[in-house]
Formats: C-alpha cells, structure tokens, sequence
C-alpha cells in the first residue's frame, strides 16, 4: 500500500501535520494507496520553495527552458504506458481512453509550450524625433495552479507547463481524487533537470489547501478549474485581494444536428462527445437538438449504438465506459436521472447502476444514458450533471436551434453539424459559447483560446493568452534627447 507525499523542493515530503486519506479505485471501490493530507502549513512551505526558486529560474535563458520542458514531453512519452495505467487506477477511466488521449497530451502541453515562449512577440510604438515606447512581458513570480479530477494529468500540465514556460515558478494543487500522476509527474521533472523549487505539488482538500494557495498574499496569480460554485468563491478571494484569476468553470454543452449534416459522421461523433470519459469532460455535449426531419431516425439511430457501448473493467483495452469518479458523483449523477423522470423525460436508454463481476462488483458504473421528452428549462437541462447522461430535444428552424442553446446558464462549448457553410457560420457566431466546433468535436488547436462566457467562467488558456496571462506587461518609454 502506496502512500504519494508532497512534492515540495524537489523532494516527497508527508504533511507537516502528519494527516493522510484514502486514495480509492472508481472501477473498484477499494482503497488502494494512501495521501498527504495537507494544509496551510504545506501550502507555506511550498511558497518558499517556489520563491526561492523564482529569480534564479527567471533569469534561466530562454533556451535552456526550452530544453528542460521538451525533455520533460520526452519522458512522459517514454513513460506512456506506466502514466496510463496510474491513470486508470486512480480514475476508473478506460485504459485505451487514458493511453490514447490524455497522457499523450500531457507531453503534447509541455512541448508545445517550451516552442511558444520563443515566439511571443512584444508591441513598440515609435514616436517621431521624441522617443520609443514599448512593451515587456515579464513573469509574476509565484503562481497557484488548482486542477480537477476529471482530465488529471492533462489539465495539470495544461495550467504548469504555460506558467514555468513564462518564467514562473508553481506551487499547484491537484485533485485529491485523482493526484497520483501529478505526483509522478515530480520525479519526471527532477529527472529532466528542473530545477527545485519551480514547481511545488500540494495535495488536500480545496478548503484545507485550495483556499490556502488562493488566499496567500503572495501567490500573485491564480489559475482554477473546476466547478463554478468553487470558481465563484474563488473569484471573490481574488477581488478582495486584487489578485489575477483564470476560472474555468462547468459547462451544459449544445449540440445542434441540422438535416442537412452528414447524418452518419454526426451520428458517430455524437456518440463520442456525449459519453467520452463517461461524461466527465467538461466539454461534452449534454443538450443534443435535432431538427425534426431527421429527429426519429436520430433518435432511434444514437439509442442502438449507445446500447452497444461496452461498459466493464478499465484495463480491458474494449471498454469504452469506466467507472464514475467517486460513489458521492455516482449518485449524483443518478439522483439527476430520477429528477428527469419526475420532470417527465423519458428514459429510452440506461439510467442505472451497473453491479459488474469481480474485482470490479464495489466499482462505481452507470450506464450511459438517453432522456427524451423534456422541456428545455427544466432542471436537467439547466443544471450541469457531469456523468453520462444527455437529453435528446427537437427543433424547427435555424433561429430555434440558436435560442434554445443559449438558454443555459452556461456557455463553454457547443458543436453544429451542417453541410451549409453559411449557416455553420452564422450558427457559429451567434452562440453564447467560448468554443464552437462545426461538424467535428475535440479537435484542439494548443495555439487557440480555451475558456467559456456566462457562467463558464472567465479568462482563457491555451496558446497566446495563456503565456500573456501568466506574465504581466510593462510599459517602457525611452526619450532620445535627455
């Protein structure tokens, strides 16, 4: 039985209070390693370590930095298979989910940022026979990195590596869930030559050491992904203390299928965008409107192939549904399914708990799930539920299609599926959505922005604006004649 410690100098270290928690296994029910447990003390410790290590890294050249992260991409690539297999255990995710998505990507972050750090370019504006203004972008210092559960090595990178690739140093929190590939991801950094200190890995609960990395005064930036309740208390700590802040929130995502799409490549797809890591990517479609021409084929069509997803043990490289992260989310997410039913949906497909053979009997599965019949405003179309279930709605004209997706709360992602290029722009433009994809999903562009409006949260990663969000800009004017 594995215990995963602090990551803190460079150095594994247990809480200075000494407390731990179980780490469980979704596919099991059983614990099967434990975790530091820590608090504000931890988080203190980490600071200094980050901040001891701040100005040296900041004035590390360029392509030094550049070399320490490809290295680090490098390792993780060579470590795919051992990094997937710790993802599984600590997510219940499927095995071919982890191995082909979310590790590779995980190395895909860190590459890609040690290449964009060189590329960003500052503004100057010249003055005529006066002076030179331009611009520096220069890193913070100490930055607090917070990711979820759901993608965990994946969006722990995505947040680090912009944030060191800047000139900052970390001191980051992941998901005490699902922390044992950030812990991992120590060691690969030691390994690759990071220097200590540059990046600090606290584990805990977010109110014992979430709250105590947004609240330091001296962490100067906050990056946040999560819930929106979460990200709203986050976001009043931050005002209080003039702090800078990233909050990517949770999503009701729209899919718009039109009759004039290619039916068998949206029927696909859709298939994928709705039940994809059972549900639990923030950028699932969980709102699915087909326009009435083609709705009972669709329905009828999406209800045969979701049947035949094979649920079952994570590590069987077939299964394309795993467990759900945690037994409190597995009855939330069924608790949603019975609301449905007492708004009056339909449950045409699924809806249950699923009891599999040993050892995967105390596992935490449901199976995916469709919802026909419900009115746009209830509650199951306007509450984020995180887990594999969508709703399936009909819809006349273009105009509908618009209104009844931008009727949520949320807007982080949604997916149009045309063959009329000028609709799918036209769709495209007026949906309240930080992301649109037409007539594909997932398809991720790392020099692209990445962030939701509404309740979605506010501020944006990937590419350009993450490098601009973790450096501060300064103004230098310079006069020719003194």
């Amino acid at each position: 039985m594995k215990q995963y410690n602090h990551f803190i100098g460079g150095e594994y270290k247990p809480s200075v209070n000494g407390g731990t928690m179980d780490i469980i296994n979704p596919a099991t029910g059983k614990k099967y390693a434990t975790l530091a447990s820590g608090d504000e003390a931890d988080v203190k410790l980490a600071f200094q370590a980050a901040k001891d290590a701040a100005e040296g890294w900041t004035k590390t050249p360029l392509a030094k930095r550049q070399a320490i992260m490809q290295r680090i991409a490098t390792i993780i690539e060579e470590k795919v298979d051992f990094l997937a297999e710790a993802e599984m255990l600590d997510s219940g995710k499927p095995i071919s989910h982890a191995k082909g998505l979310e590790i590779p990507r995980a190395a895909a972050n860190f590459a890609f940022f040690a290449a964009a750090a060189s590329q960003l370019s500052s503004e100057s504006h010249y003055m005529p026979g006066e002076a030179i203004s331009y611009t520096l972008r220069q890193p913070y210092g100490v930055v607090g990195c917070i990711s979820p559960w759901n993608l965990p090595l994946y969006l722990f990178t995505w947040k680090i590596a912009p944030a060191i690739a800047a000139g900052n140093t970390v001191v980051a929190k992941p998901s005490e869930l699902t922390p044992v590939t950030a812990t991992l991801l120590g060691e690969i950094c030691n390994e690759a030559g990071l220097p200590v200190g540059v990046l600090n890995i606290v584990h805990g609960t977010g109110p014992d050491v979430g709250e105590a990395i947004v609240r330091h005064e001296e962490i100067k930036v906050i990056s946040f992904t999560g819930s929106t309740a979460v990200g709203k208390r986050i976001a009043g700590i931050c005002a209080e203390q003039l702090k800078k802040a990233s909050l990517e929130l949770g999503g009701k995502n729209a899919v718009i299928i039109f009759g004039d799409s290619d039916y068998d490549d949206a029927l696909k797809t859709t298939v994928r965008s709705s039940f994809s890591n059972q549900g639990q990517i923030c950028l699932c479609g969980s709102r699915i409107f087909v326009q009435w021409d083609i709705y009972d084929r669709f329905v009828s069509d999406f209800a045969e192939r979701v049947q035949k997803l094979k649920m079952g043990d994570p590590s069987d490289p077939e299964t394309k549904m795993g467990a759900m992260i945690s037994e409190g989310h597995m009855k939330k997410v069924l608790s949603y399914i019975e609301l449905a039913k007492q708004e009056g949906g339909e449950v045409i497909v699924g809806g249950n708990q699923v009891h599999l053979p040993a050892p995967n009997d105390g596992g935490y599965f449901i199976e995916p799930t469709i919802i026909t019949g419900l009115d746009q405003n209830c509650r199951t179309n306007q509450e984020e539920i995180f887990g594999p279930v969508v709703t399936i709605m009909p819809f006349q004209t273009e105009e509908e299609a618009v209104t009844l997706a931008n009727q949520t709360p949320y807007g982080l992602a949604s997916v149009v599926w045309s063959d009329r290029l000028d609709r799918a722009h036209r769709v495209a433009g007026q949906l309240h959505a930080g992301i649109v994809w037409v007539n594909c999903w997932l398809l991720r562009d790392l020099r692209t922005p990445f962030g939701g409006v509404k309740q979605s949260g506010m501020g944006r990663e990937g590419g350009w604006e993450a490098i601009r969000f973790f450096t501060e800009p300064k103004n230098v004017t310079i006069k020719y004649d003194h």
